[in-house]
């Protein structure tokens, strides 16, 4: 049996053993590159410091969706820069209120079996049209935009049989919040969720993309659907016919390293409770909790057929009057159409408050919940103060599960509601690109355009053969890149400026760590399992970076995280032992000698705790790449060596 997703990194393979060998390195042509605001600036900067002069992937797309509130000059600063690079480097330009990035990319430009690299944790969204879409580090990002390859790990690739069909009040999300059940946030790291079976058939696109958009939410590498049929309506009704093609596994009794079948029409309206989105039990379980605020949106479920949903569900009925309901289009073109057929009217009319087509709440941007509240949102995370309000309660949901708590005022199960809405999908829906800027075909005079928030990015220095430096924070399992480097309208804005951006680093756990690594200037960070969760945000190695730390020592790392520290210079380290994890505390100084031949050689680490007076032994698991990188410094170093030899 070959799976699609082997079918796929063999076409695009270009180093690496074609046998696929798991956990090899191997590295694939990028087709498809795409940014956004809050981590495309960055990405740009990297470009630019490369000196290519035109961007080498088929597309690329700038998309501006995270920091749209324009409080000052920052983010619109920020905008106008976005818009003059990507002109200037032959890159598309998606406007603010065009929508999110997932969203639009789904709709104009993902394609059946090709490859994409975002710069954003949920680029697998698009996997539901069967492209092979990848999250990762913005300098990864940066690489293949200049025509590099994407290097990574084989991961794993792990066959999910859907069977049956959703019953009524049932929704693609209770699919991938099953899986999170089953699996928990970490279940998915080093693998890839390739989805077949019967039930695949009964699926829209974009329930498709649903469940491959919360694949990030497993730590997996991508997950992906095949191009069927319903993948040619989809692209039909966008007017993209022509990029179809056929894009299958054969779906034979075969050798997935793992199986998992999800017999869909046993799965009862699920929801994932605080503060954590493996948390899931049946939304029953959690009824009557009263609410104080419902969201509809994101790049999860913000489609017309989510909205369709709630606006058939919400249609002549009123928002319990204790509720805060607010809605998300995913797209201009999904805001358009409800407008076209309606729907906008019914939300309205009910007492839905109606957000511009961004991500908006889900980053912490905007419709922060009330001290103490309860949010119930249809979002991806629900990371502990992620919303804005540290001490608010976040439970995700599908859309249906939302409409039915903003309509009782309390967490309710939607099979009380009576018969389920049926969506009908048009068969071609009103295309209007005007907000999706195209390069010029002449840049010569594209003048780029920087606002004061923007500053070069910090020195990367090679690597020290000898590091003694003090523990500045020890932190727990699951440590999210939120932990490590906040979003949210206070913070995001300064994304463009390391010095500043720096000063808010692991802010929401410890106030006095950046004060802590001023003094001490710089050191070492110690954390527990699945470090480094959830955003691709690469800030979460840089500004650490700029603050001295040299190494990170954990028990286990996600994915993204790890690459962003090794392409930035940071020394990855993990416990042999993990029993040693609970000897080390904040404060003990650790004296870590001869990493230099230990990197070089994929050898053991050996660290001395020198405040207890005991050695305990590390590893630095690195490909022979990595390696390189991590001794000069990081990738901008290494193939800055490698462009002037």
């Amino acid at each position: 049996m070959v799976s699609l997703t082997e079918k796929i990194i063999r076409e695009h393979l270009v180093e690496g053993d074609s046998a696929l060998i798991r956990n090899k390195e191997i590295a694939i042509k990028v087709d498809q590159a795409l940014t956004q605001d809050a981590t495309g600036t960055m990405v740009f900067l990297e470009f630019e410091a490369m000196g290519i002069p035109h961007v080498k992937t088929e597309v690329c797309v700038s998309y501006v969706d995270h920091n749209m509130l324009q409080t000052d000059f920052r983010n619109p600063d920020d905008h106008l820069y976005l818009q003059s690079v990507a002109a200037k480097y032959g890159v598309y330009f998606s406007k603010p209120g065009n929508g999110i990035c997932h969203q639009v990319h789904l709709e104009r430009f993902a394609e059946p079996g090709k490859t994409l690299l975002g710069s954003d944790s949920h680029t697998p969204t698009c996997g539901g049209i069967a492209s092979l879409a990848i999250g990762a580090g913005g300098l990864d990002v940066a690489i293949s935009m200049g025509g590099g390859a994407f290097y990574f790990e084989m991961p794993k690739i792990i066959g999910v049989r859907l069977t049956g069909q959703l019953q009524e009040w049932s929704a693609a999300k209770d699919v991938i919040l099953e899986m999170l059940r089953r699996l928990t946030v970490k279940g998915g790291v080093g693998k890839i969720f390739e989805y077949f079976g019967s039930g695949v058939k009964t699926l829209s696109v974009p329930e498709r993309s649903t469940i491959t958009n919360m694949g990030a939410e497993l730590g997996a590498t991508t997950s992906i659907f095949p191009s069927d049929e319903t993948t040619y309506k989809y692209l039909k009704m966008q007017g993209r016919e022509n990029v179809w093609k056929e894009c299958k596994g054969d779906e034979k009794d075969g050798d997935y390293d793992e199986l998992i079948e999800i017999d869909m029409s046993t799965l009862q309206p699920l929801i994932a409770k605080p503060h954590s989105p493996d948390l899931v039990v049946v939304a029953n379980e959690c009824k009557g909790t009263k609410v104080n605020q419902v969201i509809i949106g994101s790049c999860t479920n913000s489609s017309f057929r989510d909205l369709m949903t709630v606006a058939m569900i919400m249609k002549g009925k009123k928002v319990h009057p204790n509720v805060s309901f607010s809605v998300v289009p995913g797209s201009k073109q999904v805001y358009e159409q409800i407008a076209r057929n309606g729907a906008l009217a019914d939300l309205i009319c009910a007492g839905a408050r109606i957000l511009e087509s961004a991500c908006g709440p889900c980053i912490g941007m905007g419709q922060a919940p009330s001290s103490g509240g309860v949010s119930v949102r249809s979002f991806n995370r629900n990371f502990q103060g992620r919303c804005g309000t540290s001490d608010a309660n976040v439970y995700l949901t599908s859309p249906e599960v939302c409409a039915a708590c903003a309509l009782t005022g309390e967490i309710t199960d939607p099979r009380t509601l009576g018969p389920a809405p049926k969506i009908e999908w048009p068969e071609r829906v009103e295309i209007d690109d005007s907000m999706i800027i195209a390069p010029p075909k002449d840049n010569a005079s594209v003048e780029i355009i920087r606002g004061p928030n923007i500053k070069p990015l910090p020195d990367m220095k090679p690597l020290d053969d000898a590091i003694t430096k003090e523990v500045l924070i020890k932190v727990g399992d699951n440590i999210t890149t939120d932990h490590i480097m906040p979003a949210g309208a206070k913070v995001l804005p300064l994304r463009s400026n390391i010095p500043a951006i720096s000063e808010f680093v692991f802010s929401a756990l410890d106030p006095k760590f950046v004060a802590r690594a001023k003094e001490k200037q710089g050191g070492i960070i110690v954390g527990g399992d699945n470090y480094g969760q959830g955003s691709s945000r690469e800030h979460a190695a840089i500004a650490p970076l700029y603050l001295g730390v040299k190494a990170v020592i954990v028990k286990k790392f996600a994915r993204i995280h790890k690459a962003n520290l090794i392409n930035f210079g940071i020394l990855p380290l993990t416990f042999i032992d993990p029993k040693d994890y609970d000897k080390v505390e904040q404060g003990d100084v650790l004296e870590i000698n001869g990493i230099l031949a230990a990197v070089k050689n994929d050898d053991v680490v050996k660290i001395k705790n020198v405040t207890k007076n005991y050695e305990f032994a590390t590893k630095c698991e690195l490909t022979k790449r990595n390696a390189e990188m991590l001794l000069v410094g990081g990738l901008i170093n290494l193939t800055k060596m490698k462009a002037n030899n």
